[in-house]
């Protein structure tokens, strides 16, 4: 159960670190914010839950819900923010790195450096990567990050056309067939 510490009140998880309620009390946790479609929100005293249901596709426009998010975490004055996803490595720190350059101030660059240093193991997908530098842009005119174009991709090695050694009627018996036949399953009633 791993709980990444960004700033003082705001953390990152997967979707266990929120159902164990010692540790979100722990940090004083009183906002969590659930970027998963499947992922129950616990239920808490004191702690508000809001969900923000996107897929992890490149496709899925969490873009949508960054100002919204990145407000209520901002105005969160009660305690702590818990933002996490499935495995907290691609929609939990996007949405958190769309309030550290909305609230902080910094670059995607900045706020994707200041992220990975919690958290070594993020992994965005393409599509939230684009959704970022277009708030980027937003936000500030101008975008921090270039994205590698890939390169063109490797020309297949051809591979020689195999002739089989045996027809299926010429392919001599396997002596494991025998003693499959001769299992037979339990009938359950």
């Amino acid at each position: 159960m791993s709980m990444s510490q960004i700033t003082p009140t705001l953390f990152l998880s997967g979707a266990d670190a929120p159902l164990n309620q010692a540790l979100v009390t722990r940090k004083g946790i009183t906002l969590i914010v659930n970027a998963t479609l499947l992922h129950t929100c616990p239920r808490y005293p004191g702690v508000e839950c809001i969900r923000v249901a996107v897929s992890d596709l490149p496709s899925a426009r969490l873009s949508e819900h960054f100002d919204r998010v990145s407000t209520r975490i901002h105005n969160n004055r009660a305690g702590g923010t818990l933002v996490h996803c499935a495995a907290g490595m691609s929609r939990s720190p996007a949405l958190i790195m769309a309030y550290l350059m909305k609230y902080k101030g910094v670059t995607l660059q900045q706020a994707h450096s200041w992220v990975q240093r919690s958290r070594p193991y993020i992994r965005l997908n393409a599509g939230f990567w684009d959704q970022l530098l277009d708030y980027e842009r937003k936000l500030y005119g101008k975008n921090t990050v270039k994205v590698a174009v890939p390169l063109e991709p490797l020309p297949q090695p051809k591979t020689p056309k195999l002739t089989p050694r045996f027809s299926l009627r010429e392919c001599p018996p396997s002596p494991w067939l025998g003693r499959a036949r001769r299992f037979t399953f339990p009938k359950i009633i």
